[in-house]
């Protein structure tokens, strides 16, 4: 599998997809507007230290969020190299497993989120769903 992760062409989407997804600098203080040129200078030292297994991940910058209410949540912020190599595994990963998903689960996949999720789960309730029918619903967790 590490093959297909370090393939020229997912490495790139993965690259892409970190751009956009925009973010903070890491520990490292590079932001995602710099990695297209680190991964120019850096791609084939980076690839060689993963396939090697000498790849060592940087430490996650903490940073406290407000949550409102007074209250912040700790939120962890991994340099924009290592969101690369998590990207680049997510979408080898999401083409194994996402046939495996129930249409109605949709923490962390592709074309889900949270609003989708309630609206769904709001049809439900409006349709006239009640609990021991076969769309209960179950779980949600959302954030508070």
């Amino acid at each position: 599998m590490i093959v297909e992760v370090l393939q020229r062409k997912n490495l790139y989407k993965a690259s892409q997809q970190v751009v956009r997804n925009k973010g903070k600098a890491g520990i490292d203080g590079m932001t995602v507007r710099q990695l297209p040129e680190h991964l120019e200078e850096n791609r084939d030292k980076i690839i060689t230290s993963v396939l090697n297994h000498t790849y060592i991940p940087d430490a996650i910058l903490a940073v406290e969020i407000p949550k409102g209410k007074g209250k912040t949540r700790l939120l962890g912020i991994p340099t924009v190299t290592d969101r690369w190599l998590q990207q680049a595994v997510s979408q080898v990963l999401m083409t194994k497993f996402e046939l495996n998903f129930e249409s109605h689960s949709y923490g962390f996949r592709p074309e889900k989120n949270t609003q989708k999720a309630v609206s769904q789960a709001l049809k439900y309730i409006n349709d006239g769903y009640r609990i021991g029918e076969p769309q209960d619903i179950v779980d949600i967790d959302g954030v508070a």
